[in-house]
């Protein structure tokens, strides 16, 4: 697996780990959860760390070998994923204000 691949994959995979969190009612404003809580908090754990170091890697070999436009766009769209990650993980926190 190379350098480029991974910001692929872990677009790929940030989009499947959101998927499934809404699916199971991650969002809903009632806390009515089809998944264990901790759980879902250890699922957007993984999908937040996954989507940073896909940025991260995406960011470095931007810098290193020049602009691409459709890295580009899979670097920012990890980083929204890995913002929307982290601002539901401090959602589903008991005892949040969110």
């Amino acid at each position: 697996m190379g350098k480029l691949t991974f910001p692929w994959m872990a677009m790929g995979m940030g989009l499947l780990v959101a998927i499934g969190l809404v699916a199971s009612g991650a969002l809903s404003p009632e806390a009515n959860y089809k998944l264990p809580l901790l759980t879902m908090m250890i699922v957007n754990e993984f999908g937040f760390f996954v989507t940073a170091i896909g940025a991260g890697v995406g960011i470095n070999s931007l810098l290193k070998d020049g602009k691409q436009s459709s890295l580009l766009m899979v670097v920012v769209c990890c980083a929204v994923m890995s913002a929307g990650f982290l601002y539901l993980a401090i959602k589903l926190w008991p005892g949040m204000v969110g």
